[in-house]
């Protein structure tokens, strides 16, 4: 048998109790399923169990020294040999997935080897003793996993483009038409107000559900980053001060005498903040109050507190806070909600390693916190890598009367060309000109030289990112702004898209007056030659 001519192939000492102890190890090493083998200090073989011998159909003698090697995948062997020449020059221990053909039908497997060194009491290494796990199933089950994170991705992305786009044409003409010229009746303003209202909750409904959907499964990054707290919720309340002056609650927020810096994603932080300020300030009593707090809770770990004077929680609704869709019996109530806010929250401060939870007192109010790891201040000295600036844009000249500036409006929808037309339209400084596919935009921007392009991601022919590459390779268009004005809302879409060069990322629907400024801020700069400062 081959392991009867492996025991014979190495020297076994003369002394019976290590006699004994080898062929206890032996033994050993034969009952359990990994593959197993020993090799001097240098690396060479001199031992292997029988599952090495029957995994790769090879003899001890043809696995003595180097000749393992063999077996290995190709693309797979120079980095194996460069590992384990390391670990014998380090004499630190290893592990390292690869490819190995199998004896028995000749098909190339994932293995997982490690390697750990035994030392003498000096430190010198008188053996290494090392393990080979099948690990393809594992490597199976894996990309099996990654495929349908990917197809969830793929879908959300799918579902919010979806979603978005019928929403950008009821949203766009409903603010067109609150803001005409003469203005509506006030029956017309009120059926308006109902059209808006609704649809901006049903976006943010939409946002919730996708955001949790995301969470859910797995395909949320979370950076972390060293964020001081005071600048987040001097951001946030800037945010949440007009609805809180409208509903006549007073906002305490801290003097942010010490600074708290915590390791968070700064995006989802303000997010979460958002939040709990808001449902702070629509659940409270009128007037009331929303005070903030910000402690060290212990050495490692900041808590952010914020306390409203509300009707407050039972116990029986505290223990239901944190489920999706259940808005504790206020269905019925003025105030409306998706039930999914808090949810969501606790899902993103628990990746980013918090905590949150609350304390309520019914007829005194309710207290939200969360807890973070506390993260030392950036250094100054090492400033993040910032994206190299474009340089100045000299605008082209597009008519004999510059007061008149032209914007190509690259989209395919005819609901959505309509509603840029009517919305540009009203400025007289403003000529439209418009191209449903990509291939037609680059005509139409060669051969007029607008001042501005406003961009829809998903043509029919191309990307819009791709019509932005071929804009910038051309010497004629390679200075012409470019707004990106898209479905793909998805935070990985608009940061590609930003990445990719658009001097903005605008997402439908689309918020008319927030469109108009960018037109007024981008054509401003250009004017003075400074947008690059803008980027």
């Amino acid at each position: 048998m081959q392991m009867e001519r492996t025991e014979t192939s190495v020297k076994r000492p003369t002394s019976r109790p290590v006699e004994e102890s080898e062929r206890h190890f032996r033994l050993l090493a034969d009952a359990i399923p990994q593959m197993v083998w020993t090799t001097t200090p240098a690396g060479w073989c001199d031992y292997v169990n029988r599952q090495w011998v029957t995994y790769t159909g090879l003899s001890f003698d043809q696995g003595h020294g180097w000749g393992w090697t063999p077996p290995v995948h190709p693309d797979d062997l120079q980095r194996c040999i460069d590992c384990w020449t390391a670990a014998i020059e380090s004499g630190e221990k290893f592990e390292i997935e690869y490819r190995w053909k199998r004896a028995s039908d000749g098909a190339y497997r994932w293995l997982l080897g490690r390697a750990l060194p035994l030392k003498d009491s000096s430190g010198k290494i008188v053996k290494w003793f090392g393990t080979m796990t099948d690990i393809e199933d594992q490597k199976q089950v894996q990309a099996a996993a990654e495929r349908a994170n990917q197809a969830k991705s793929d879908f959300l992305s799918g579902m919010s483009h979806e979603l978005r786009s019928p929403l950008n044409a009821i949203l766009g003409f409903a603010q067109l038409l609150a803001s005409e010229t003469p203005p509506p009746t006030p029956s017309q303003r009120t059926s308006i107000d109902q059209i808006l209202h609704a649809g901006w909750h049903l976006l943010k409904l939409i946002n919730e559900v996708l955001d949790l959907a995301k969470i859910e499964s797995g395909g949320l990054s979370i950076s972390h980053e060293s964020v001081l707290l005071s600048d987040t919720l001097l951001e946030c309340r800037a945010m949440i001060e007009p609805q809180a002056q409208t509903r006549g609650i007073r906002l305490l927020f801290p003097q942010f005498d010490i600074p708290y810096f915590v390791r968070a994603d700064p995006t989802r932080l303000k997010q979460i903040l958002l939040n709990l300020l808001t449902n702070a300030v629509k659940y409270n009593s009128t007037p009331g109050e929303v005070e903030v707090r910000c402690s060290a809770s212990t050495p490692e770990r900041v808590r952010v507190t914020v306390r409203d004077s509300g009707a407050g929680l039972s116990p029986e609704q505290i223990a239901l806070l944190f489920r999706p869709f259940n808005r504790l019996g206020q269905e019925a109530g003025p105030e409306e909600g998706t039930g999914i806010g808090l949810v969501v929250s606790k899902r993103l401060v628990e990746l980013m390693s918090g905590t949150i939870g609350a304390d309520s007192k019914v007829g005194v109010g309710s207290t939200f916190w969360i807890e973070l790891n506390s993260a030392p201040a950036p250094d100054a000295s090492k400033p993040g890598i910032q994206p190299a600036a474009p340089p100045a844009i000299q605008a082209p000249e597009t008519s004999a009367d510059s007061s008149i500036y032209t914007v190509l409006y690259v989209e395919d929808d005819p609901a959505n060309l309509k509603l840029v037309e009517q919305l540009v339209g009203r400025s007289a400084n403003f000529r439209l000109l418009s191209a449903v596919t990509g291939r037609q935009g680059l005509e139409l921007a060669r051969a007029s030289l607008p001042k501005v392009i406003v961009m829809d991601i998903n043509l029919p022919d191309m990307s819009g990112v791709e019509v932005l590459r071929i804009l910038r390779e051309d010497p004629a268009t390679m200075n012409i702004p470019v707004i990106a004005l898209s479905a793909n809302a998805m935070p990985g879409d608009i940061q590609m898209g930003l990445q990719s060069g658009f001097f903005r990322y605008l997402t439908k629907p689309i918020k008319l007056n927030q469109f108009m400024e960018t037109l007024n801020l981008l054509l401003t700069s250009t004017e003075s030659g400074g947008l690059a400062k803008h980027y």
